[in-house]
Parts: C-alpha cells; sequence; structure tokens
C-alpha cells in the first residue's frame, strides 16, 4: 500500500516545490529591485550636485560679482557762486584779460557796470558765466589780476531738487499722453471739452516744469563768478613801487624839464616888461641925453699972492 501511494504523492510535491520556489523568485527579484532603488537613491543623495543643480548657484555667482563690482556714484548737481574783488592799476587792461581768460575757458561776459567814483578812478563790476571744469582756474587767474581785496565761494547741492523735477516731468508727459488718447476715444462734445481744458492745464504744468530743468541745468553746469574790479590810488601805487636807478633818472629828467618849462614860463612873462625898459633905455640914450645942457668944468683956485711955485723951497 505504501509503495503504490508514494509514486501518487510525487507530481504533487513536485506542483508545491515548483510553486515554492516561484515564490522565493519572486521576492528576490522585487527585494533586489527595491535595493538597487534604494542604492541608486544614496548614491545620489552622496554625488556633488552638479553646477546647474546646486540650488541658488546662480544667484551666489551674481550676487558675488554685485559685491565685488565698484558701486556706480550717483550724478551729483552743485552750483557755484564766486565773488572777487581786485584792485588793479589799470582797469580797462585788466577787464580786458579777465574777458580774454573767460573766453578762452568756453564761458563769456555777462552783465557789466562801469563807474567813476569822486576821486576820479574807474570801478568795473562784471558777471562772468565759466563751465564747471574751468573754474577754479579761472578763478585762481583773475586773482592774480591785481591786490585781491575780498575772495567769497559759494556750492549749493541741488541734486534732489533736479531729481525731483525730472520724475515730475516723466510723470507729467505720461498724463498728458493719457488724456490724449482719452481726447481721440471721445465721442461727446462736452467731454471734448472738457478734456481739452485737461489737456492745456498739464502742458502747462510740463512747460513750468521744463523751464525750471532748463534753468537747474544752466545753473549747475555753468558757475557764476562776481567780479569788481577798482583803480589802485596814486599814493599807494607809489608806496608799491620801489625805485630804482632808471625811476630816479627819469624822475630828474622830469624835474629838469619842468623847470625849464617854468624858466620858459617866467621868460615870457618877463620878456614884455625887458622890451618896454630896453626901449626906454635906448631913448633915453639916444634922445633925452643929448638934449640935456652939459655942465662946465668947475675953475681952477687962483694961488695966493706971495706964494709962487718954488717960493717955500
Amino acid at each position: 500500500m505504501r509503495t503504490s501511494s508514494f509514486p501518487r504523492l510525487l507530481p504533487a510535491l513536485a506542483a508545491v516545490l515548483l510553486a515554492g520556489a516561484l515564490a522565493l523568485t519572486g521576492c528576490s527579484s522585487g527585494g533586489g529591485d527595491s535595493g538597487a532603488d534604494s542604492a541608486a537613491g544614496a548614491a545620489k543623495e552622496a554625488a556633488p550636485p552638479a553646477a546647474g543643480d546646486r540650488p541658488g548657484a546662480a544667484g551666489g555667482e551674481a550676487s558675488g560679482a554685485r559685491a565685488t563690482a565698484p558701486p556706480k556714484a550717483a550724478a551729483t548737481h552743485i552750483i557755484r557762486t564766486a565773488s572777487l574783488t581786485v584792485q588793479v592799476e589799470d582797469v580797462p587792461k585788466a577787464l580786458d584779460e579777465a574777458r580774454t581768460t573767460v573766453e578762452n575757458a568756453g564761458g563769456y561776459v555777462g552783465d557789466e557796470d562801469t563807474s567813476r567814483d569822486e576821486d576820479g578812478r574807474e570801478r568795473t563790476r562784471l558777471e562772468l558765466r565759466v563751465p564747471v571744469d574751468a573754474y577754479q582756474d579761472v578763478l585762481d587767474g583773475l586773482e592774480g589780476a591785481g591786490k585781491l581785496l575780498h575772495r567769497g565761494a559759494k556750492a549749493q547741492d541741488v541734486t534732489d531738487q533736479v531729481v525731483d523735477v525730472e520724475s515730475r516731468i516723466k510723470s507729467q508727459r505720461a498724463s498728458v499722453a493719457r488724456v490724449r488718447e482719452l481726447m481721440d476715444r471721445a465721442t461727446k462734445l462736452s467731454d471734448v471739452v472738457t478734456l481739452e481744458g485737461e489737456l492745456s492745464s498739464r502742458q502747462t504744468e510740463l512747460e513750468a516744469l521744463l523751464a525750471q530743468q532748463a534753468s537747474l541745468k544752466d545753473r549747475t553746469s555753468l558757475a557764476t563768478i562776481t567780479l569788481s574790479l577798482s583803480e589802485t590810488p596814486a599814493d599807494e601805487a607809489a608806496e608799491d613801487d620801489d625805485p630804482g636807478f632808471t625811476d630816479a633818472l627819469a624822475a630828474g629828467w622830469d624835474a629838469f624839464v619842468t623847470m625849464l618849462r617854468w624858466l620858459a614860463v617866467a621868460l615870457g612873462a618877463v620878456l614884455p616888461f625887458a622890451v618896454v625898459a630896453a626901449l626906454l633905455v635906448l631913448v633915453w640914450l639916444r634922445v633925452v641925453r643929448p638934449r640935456l645942457p652939459r655942465r662946465t668944468a668947475p675953475a681952477a683956485a687962483p694961488v695966493a699972492r706971495g706964494e709962487e711955485p718954488g717960493a717955500r723951497d
């Protein structure tokens, strides 16, 4: 009985073993796949990220570049004004030199006022406009024209004002453009009239802002120098000059010429009287004196009697 039932169990046992083998094979393959995935994930996490995959790589490089790059300096707008009072020996000559200096620097002469004081000394006041780049050089050159009596300089920073005006101009232009677009789309006459009034008002304000911008540009690009020239008094000029040999020689020659001139004047004043006196003397000698009676010579004293020459001897 046992030997006959054993061959019947072989096919069933083989089927069971085959099923178990298949089950084991599936489990081992699933475990291997999961292990491979885990290893791949770990490798991916352990590997250093590429330059393009690193978070913030581009931002870090950009920020580093911005940090190393020097900051761009903001433009400054400064109004420069100065006033000079200089005493010179020759005001017209100094005035011509000041004009030449300013024109060579690319500037121009504005207002000019010339007058004379009670003593007859000439005074001139000039308003000079010069480029900011040549401002200091022109100022130094004008100081050396003579004796400096006064100097004053001011610098006013109007950068905020310039930026504010530029921003307002930009906004106002955009506003004008919007009003014009509305006018193009308006269909009612009342709307057109209202928009025209609004456009006129905004254009007026825009023109005022543009004029303010032009004024600021002129005042910041050209510096203003007020120059006052006065003539040196004669006594101060004489004290400032140190006399030399040529000065002494010239002074002596002037004194000699002055003396000759005064002698000639005196001679001219006395000459008529001298001529009249000479004529009177000539008339006296030639006419009057010959007609005068001549005096007779006195007679010799008589010799006393008894006194003959040689009597005493």
